[in-house]
Parts: C-alpha cells; sequence; structure tokens
C-alpha cells in the first residue's frame, strides 16, 4: 500500500500514483532517471513531458519531480489523471440521512458509486465529495450504476471500518423493487439459488455448476399484464445477482441491457433505466447502536404493455 498522498484532492478525485520498481536481475535500477519510467509507464508521451515542465508529478514528500532525478526503486510518484468530458447525469441525488460517521442518500439510475472507467466526476461519490465538502467520503457498500436506491457512505477514515464490517459480515437486511416479465406458470414466492462467477473484463456474470453461492427470494407484488412488479430479497451480495438470476429464471428486468443479452449502452440516453431499485436498507449502527432503517422513493415506471386489467397477485 502506498503512503498517505502528499496531493490534496482535486474535484473530489484522490491523486493517483505509480510505484516504481525494485532493481532487475542484475541488481542495476531498471530506469537510468525517473522521466524514462515515467514516459515508459505512463500513455501519451507528449502529455507526460509537458505535465513534468508544468511540474504535476512529485514525489511522496511532496516535492515537485523535474524527471531529471535518478530513478529511485520502490518509491512513489503522485500526480492527478486527466479528466476527460463526461455526459451529466440528469437526476439529483437524494439526501436520505446525515449523521458525524454515515451519509445515506437515494442514488438515481445511471450514477456510478464510484469512479470507473468512463466514470469519474459523474459518480455519486465525487459529487457528494464536493457538494457536501467531505473529503474522507467513502462507500460503506455500492450500488451498480444502472440500479438506484438506498446507498450508505462513511463520512470519515477513522469509522470506515466498523460500517464496512456491517455490509461485509451482511448484518443487515436489504429489499429490492423490480419491474420484469411475468410468468403464469411459476409458483411464488420463488427462490432462487445457484452459483456466481465474473470474469475481470467481461460484462456478464454467468451461472456455474458447483456449490451454490448466490440466494435470491422473490415475491410478486403485483402484476400488470406481460410485467409484474418483484419484491427481491438477496441473501447474499454477489455482482450482479438480482439482474443475472432473474434473466435465468426467464424473468429478465425491464431496462437491462446485460441480461440476458447485452445491448450497446449510450451514455446520453436516459429514456429507459433498469427497472431496480434498492427499496430498503436496515441495520443496527455499530457506534451507537440505533437501529437504521432507510426507503428509497425512487419511482419504477412501468412499460407499456397491451391493454389489460391490472390485478394483484397475492403470494
Amino acid at each position: 500500500m502506498p503512503p498517505r498522498s502528499p496531493l490534496p484532492q482535486r474535484h473530489g478525485l484522490d491523486a493517483a500514483w505509480v510505484r516504481m520498481p525494485g532493481p532487475g536481475l542484475d541488481g542495476a535500477p531498471p530506469w537510468a532517471t525517473i522521466r524514462e519510467f515515467l514516459l515508459e509507464r505512463l500513455p501519451a508521451k507528449a502529455e507526460v513531458e509537458r505535465r513534468l515542465a508544468e511540474g504535476e508529478f512529485v514525489d511522496d514528500a511532496g516535492v515537485v519531480l523535474t524527471g531529471d532525478e535518478a530513478y529511485r526503486p520502490h518509491r512513489f510518484v503522485w500526480f492527478h489523471r486527466p479528466l476527460e468530458p463526461e455526459v451529466p447525469v440528469p437526476f439529483p441525488i437524494e439526501v436520505l440521512d446525515r449523521t458525524d460517521n454515515l451519509l445515506v442518500v437515494d442514488k438515481p439510475h445511471f450514477l456510478a458509486t464510484m469512479p470507473r472507467g468512463a466514470h469519474v466526476r459523474e459518480t455519486a461519490l465525487v459529487k457528494l465529495r464536493v457538494a457536501l465538502d467531505l473529503p474522507e467520503l467513502a462507500p460503506a457498500h455500492r450500488l451498480d450504476r444502472l440500479t438506484a436506491g438506498v446507498l450508505v457512505f462513511t463520512t470519515h477514515r477513522a469509522c470506515r471500518g466498523a460500517y464496512a464490517k456491517v455490509f461485509q459480515s451482511r448484518r443487515m437486511s436489504k429489499t429490492y423493487d423490480a419491474i420484469g416479465r411475468y410468468d403464469a406458470s411459476l409458483t411464488f414466492p420463488l427462490r432462487l439459488v445457484g452459483r456466481i462467477e465474473k470474469d475481470r473484463g467481461v460484462l456478464q456474470a454467468r451461472l456455474v455448476p458447483g456449490e451454490p453461492n448466490a440466494e435470491t427470494l422473490v415475491e410478486v407484488v403485483e402484476v400488470r399484464g406481460d410485467h409484474a412488479l418483484y419484491r427481491l430479497t438477496p441473501l447474499t451480495g454477489k455482482t450482479h445477482q438480482l439482474r443475472l438470476q432473474m434473466a435465468d429464471a426467464g424473468l429478465p428486468l425491464v431496462g437491462d441491457p446485460l441480461y440476458p443479452e447485452v445491448v450497446e449502452d449510450d451514455p446520453s440516453d436516459f429514456s429507459s433505466p433498469l427497472r431496480l431499485v434498492a427499496r430498503r436498507l436496515r441495520f443496527t449502527d455499530p457506534l451507537d447502536g440505533i437501529e437504521r432503517d432507510y426507503v428509497s422513493t425512487r419511482a419504477l415506471e412501468w412499460p407499456a404493455d397491451p391493454p389489460s386489467l391490472p390485478h394483484h397477485h397475492e403470494g
């Protein structure tokens, strides 16, 4: 792990770093200067040269590097990554609760929890750090970019571990609402159990043979034509668990661009959100013992079905 960053946050983002490797097999450093190392390790050589000239790289002590310094094995170089333009997500983040330790929000669809890939400034973490002046804000758990609903952040570094344990050990109760295809031949409540694996760099997770590691309880709340409003209670927390298991059961969620088939995602199209919301989250606060219970107010829009009379389904 790197030491504490010598650079302050910029636009709500922590500084990036690269570590200089140790000597090669012959005992000699792999590069003569820090410039040679940065030119090989970072993309866009002209950009590296420009940023060196403008003093944008610093060492662990915050001293500006010119690039002419001798290579320093096992040391760190710190810098802020250049930011690319992003399509603004046109939906507000609603604050549900704020304490000395917690910030609980109602995240909109299309907004990532934290920076990843092309989504950096247009993320809940970065937006909230800037808007509320909370530089140590960090997510206690995550929601997919396309999933809306209750999302919990810790406000300072000292309390981060206590809340992380609550979510890692699943000492909380979480339910989701979703709209997906309805199959009258299935008997509800339905328990979906299987083994989910996801490979790095692959968009979809997959169900594979083997010992189950994912379980979801599916209940029907309301049926309208070919679709139903479901209450989903995950007993485990695998990546894309709800979306994958529902699609595998023949009940794919409306607006899902990944399951059952991958559909090209247009980052500027906000017209058809994934019909999935983290509706309710309950847990015992590990620091003060208070029973915390949060409910999302995000609405899920029914798709246009052929005209039929709505009816409620008991079960």
